[in-house]
């Protein structure tokens, strides 16, 4: 339980000071406006593709052709975009939580994460619009299953060593899609790259806090609670598998339904499959073997942690 604001406040080193203060200094620098540098008064571009094949794993679906695979790609990338306004509704929320404990104390600290909050709100409020963006280019029937109210409300409850791990995992697989993935491909519509451009921009300052603030998490728990918390971060995992494997089944449906064909049971059945893998790497292995999160989730667990997180991984990522 975090500790009430009249508590006493957690002292911190000098490094930590000097890296909420950078986080303060970057967001300063770097902030950016939806619709003067987003959209900039532009629309999708749906002769291209949305997510690069190292994200969509489209171009393993042989019995697609090229312009189906295109397709494809736009539908993964539309849910891609709803997926991060799901995850930050509860970022937010467990931010504004953690900054109470800030209040009476390390004012740094608490500005660097009240810009974190504003930061997703604007996140949120910029892939609701691209969600209508895509959804006004492309044929009715697209749905989220999952609500992100009810996503925040699960997560939410469990601890917050837990949810500081998962949210790290994701800013910086985050990270990782854009420079890696992203941000080298020349053939993607030039408004879907540049929403993960700015958002990159942004994200890169929340790692870092969430880091932080995890590691303050992690020094205020005794064994027994820490232990309890690798199997809260266990069951978040595979709550994440529930929610992306019912997006796969989703999306499977949407795509089969707008394609110019019909597609054999066998080829609905391939589209089904590749979207489970592709989203599995994308939301999950993406960032458990991305090596920042790989190297503080070994220095916050012990082995026999270690083992019983990997002995759960592995069916979701074999």
């Amino acid at each position: 339980m975090h500790m009430q604001a009249q508590a006493a406040q957690p002292s911190f080193t000098i490094d930590d000071e000097a890296r909420y203060a950078r986080c303060i200094e970057v967001s300063k620098r770097v902030r950016w406006d939806i619709d003067r540098d987003v959209i900039a008064g532009r629309e999708f571009d749906f002769s291209k593709s949305f997510l690069p094949t190292g994200l969509s794993q489209v171009d393993r679906l042989t019995f697609l052709d090229a312009d189906e695979q295109r397709l494809l790609s736009q539908v993964q990338g539309r849910t891609y975009a709803n997926i991060f306004g799901l995850v930050e509704r509860f970022i937010n929320a467990k931010i504004l939580e953690v900054s109470q404990d800030h209040i009476l104390g390390d004012q740094v600290a608490l500005e660097a994460l009240v810009r974190f909050s504003d930061e997703e709100l604007k996140h949120q409020e910029l892939f609701r619009r691209i969600d209508a963006m895509i959804g006004a280019g492309m044929p009715d029937g697209y749905e989220l299953a999952a609500r992100p109210n009810d996503v925040a409300r699960a997560v939410l409850s469990k601890s917050t060593w837990s949810v500081l791990a998962l949210t790290c995992l994701i800013e910086l697989f985050t990270q990782a899609h854009y420079k890696q993935s992203i941000e080298p491909q020349d053939n993607l519509s030039d408004l879907f790259k540049d929403v993960f451009l700015f958002h990159w921009r942004e994200e890169s300052q929340h790692a870092i806090l969430d880091e932080l603030e995890w590691r303050r998490e992690h020094a205020s728990l005794d064994a027994q609670q820490r232990d309890s918390a690798v199997d809260d971060l266990i069951e978040l995992v595979a709550a994440v598998d529930g929610i992306i494997g019912a997006q796969a089944q989703a999306d499977a449906r949407y795509f089969a339904a707008i394609i110019a064909r019909n597609l054999s049971p066998e080829e609905r059945a391939g589209v089904h499959a590749g979207l489970l893998k592709a989203y599995r790497w994308q939301y999950i292995g993406s960032g458990v073997e991305e090596p920042r999160f790989a190297a503080i989730l070994a220095e916050l667990t012990t082995p026999e942690q270690q083992a019983r997180i990997g002995q759960a991984l592995a069916p979701i990522l074999s």
